[in-house]
């Protein structure tokens, strides 16, 4: 049965899941990149990126984990890219080129309706207008049994955490301060919701937790 889950989620030690000012230059947000440092010094990374070397600790064994038994992906709108409102154009296809990193199909939330978008290696982005609930149903018929992914950002990954819809999530916890940006749990009640720590696990540069809902 498909489980929707949160892998590699970074966060600052003062609860930013994302920096100020998103843009083009700066899809992270400003300093945004130093929640996901852990990530690009792993293995896992480098060979995404066609490139040699990389770490291979706990931090690699966890970024490998992350990307087990996905069927499909979720994310947010802002997550595909910088543009607001009305799509302008069918120019902008996310913020990885030609062949993203998901190579499953990908379920954009949005509320400007988009033809599908078929990438190289498998990606095919739907934008779906119906809300969480529906890009839930879709990605989980799209999956075929498989864990459903929800690449964020930070607003959509609380959305899904509100309604107690996510059956998992990691969270890489970075030690560094943003000081602001997107906050990921403020005004949460996790305990509330269902949700309780199942283990955790210190890396080489971030510590990392695991959240699930109770069954």
């Amino acid at each position: 049965m498909s489980r929707l889950v949160v892998r590699s989620f970074g966060m600052s030690i003062d609860g930013y899941s994302a920096g100020p000012n998103q843009s083009l230059d700066n899809p992270l947000g400003v300093n945004g990149p130093e929640l996901m440092d852990w990530f690009f010094h792993t293995h896992v990374w480098r060979e995404m990126h066609q490139q040699p070397g990389g770490d291979t600790g706990v931090d690699n064994d966890i970024a490998k984990e992350g990307f087990e038994n996905m069927g499909a992906w979720i994310l947010g709108r802002n997550m595909f890219g910088p543009i607001r409102g009305a799509w302008p154009d069918d120019h902008w296809k996310g913020w990885w080129g030609d062949e993203p990193p998901y190579h499953v199909p990908t379920f954009v939330l949005t509320h400007h309706a988009r033809s599908p978008v078929a990438m190289k290696g498998g990606t095919t982005f739907h934008f779906v207008t119906g809300g969480i609930h529906a890009a839930l149903e879709q990605a989980k018929a799209a999956a075929g049994g498989r864990d459903v992914r929800v690449g964020g950002g930070a607003a959509t990954v609380r959305q899904y955490l509100r309604a107690a819809l996510i059956d998992e999530i990691h969270l890489a916890v970075r030690p560094v301060v943003l000081g602001s940006g997107e906050s990921l749990l403020a005004d949460l009640d996790l305990r509330e919701l269902g949700y309780e720590v199942a283990r955790y696990v210190a890396g080489e540069r971030a510590l990392h937790v695991f959240i699930r809902r109770r069954v």
